[in-house]
């Protein structure tokens, strides 16, 4: 017998239809990212022109795979549709830069370095006023979370684990409630970002297996002031360890 599981609407779907629909959204993942990829890559350029016709024979994909992919780069910016035009490259400069799909379309194409000292330029913005934030506004629980990821943070980079995944876990930890902890809801929709771009650095090996002189007991110094509630040191803090970061970017 079929296994089958019934939806809200009292429709029995069978395995073979999830099995059907999971090789569609592969399809549409495959096409929009292969798309966007090589859009952010500037092949082809703002500017240019494409028709779904062209996409259905380039990806071998149905109008409607190729329609939805579209979509998503339209709502990213990216491409406009017009009749009679076609769907065109729209100029770089009006992308939305904070699109997680654009963001990973960056980093794995030639603009890798540019966004990460981009997304480097806005954490050392932002960072600092969250941890100043944090500082003031933070619960106790949240504080002393904080002060216990910088610590294991510290053990784990002063054992030349700084490569490993438990510390980029760790530190993906510490920076998403830095932010969260701030309760600036504009600051918490960087956290996606951040992910990222620490993620892929680590994934793309450059992240140093002994932390630089510095980051880590920066990032102690910043936890400590927020337990003790001392914004301007939280602010400082988080400001030099950043700086130390962007050092090390920039020159890599």
């Amino acid at each position: 017998m079929i296994n089958q599981t019934a939806t809200p609407a009292g429709y029995h779907r069978s395995r073979r239809d999830d099995e059907e629909d999971a090789v569609v959204d592969n399809v549409h993942e495959t096409v929009l990212d292969s798309l966007g990829t090589r859009i952010a890559a500037g092949d082809p350029a703002p500017g240019a022109s494409f028709t779904l016709a062209d996409l259905e024979a380039d990806y071998d994909a149905s109008r409607t795979t190729a329609r939805e992919a579209v979509k998503v780069l339209e709502s990213i910016r990216m491409v406009s549709s017009r009749r009679r035009i076609g769907i065109t490259v729209r100029p770089r400069e009006e992308w939305d830069a904070l699109d997680e799909h654009l963001i990973r379309w960056n980093l794995a194409g030639p603009f890798r370095q540019h966004q990460f000292e981009a997304l480097l330029e806005l954490r050392v913005a932002v960072e600092p006023l969250a941890a100043r934030l944090t500082a003031i506004r933070a619960t106790d629980a949240q504080r002393a979370e904080l002060l216990r990821l910088a610590t294991r943070l510290h053990e784990l980079g002063s054992q030349g684990l700084g490569a490993s995944d438990p510390y980029l876990q760790v530190d993906l930890e510490y920076h998403r409630l830095l932010l969260t902890s701030s309760r600036n809801p504009q600051f918490t929709t960087l956290t996606g970002p951040v992910d990222l771009v620490l993620s892929w650095r680590a994934g793309l090996g450059l992240t140093p297996a002994i932390p630089v002189e510095g980051t880590l007991e920066d990032h102690l110094r910043t936890a400590r002031a927020i337990v003790d509630g001392d914004a301007d040191a939280a602010e400082r803090h988080a400001r030099s360890h950043l700086r130390t970061v962007w050092g090390e970017v920039i020159a890599g």
